[in-house]
């Protein structure tokens, strides 16, 4: 197998960083267009459940297109880019209704956006202060957010990033041919 030449090389670049975009784009319009109005129950327990099972699976795909890809480093950027705001907006989903049904749960109240943004200061590990969980159920699952980032920035990226090294061998493999007989 020959190497590819610039031109395509420079449009697979391009591709990625589109899906990668459109994959963000996505998220936050749906994050912003879907109804959310059922309260918090059992039904917001399983939207989490749910949620981290569909992540689970998205990162599990992933690392098996990364792979298989012609370009598994600009794969796993891509990846990066559907599992890490999926995952950031399904809790930013669990702080929205919780603050909707029980404003007393923070120390504000929280539109959409403020879910989404007290979601990336808890996963970024700022923790401005602004917007704090009051209620102990609240701190309770803030907490299980903090050590559930730890686990996407810790373990997940470890795989993906593995995938990509077991990509780079499958490629080079291809590219060296078969072995002389």
């Amino acid at each position: 197998m020959s190497p590819p030449d610039d031109r395509h090389q420079g449009r697979a670049v391009i591709g990625h960083i589109l899906r990668s975009t459109a994959s963000i784009a996505l998220l936050t319009l749906l994050y912003y267009l879907t109804p959310m109005d059922q309260g918090v129950g059992v039904d917001t327990l399983v939207v989490l459940v749910a949620g981290l099972a569909v992540f689970g699976l998205v990162v599990y795909r992933q690392v098996n297109a990364i792979t298989r890809s012609e370009y598994p480093r600009l794969r796993a950027v891509e990846a990066l880019a559907t599992a890490v705001p999926l995952f950031l907006v399904l809790f930013a989903v669990v702080y929205f209704l919780i603050a909707q049904e029980y404003p007393a749960t923070f120390s504000e109240p929280m539109d959409r956006t403020d879910a989404l943004y007290f979601t990336v200061t808890v996963f970024a590990t700022v923790g401005f202060g602004d917007i704090t969980p009051v209620s102990e159920s609240t701190r309770a699952l803030v907490t299980f957010q903090m050590i559930a980032d730890l686990v996407v920035v810790g373990l997940v990226a470890r795989v993906l990033f593995g995938a990509v090294e077991v990509g780079l061998r499958r490629k080079g493999d291809e590219e060296s041919g078969p072995p002389p007989a």
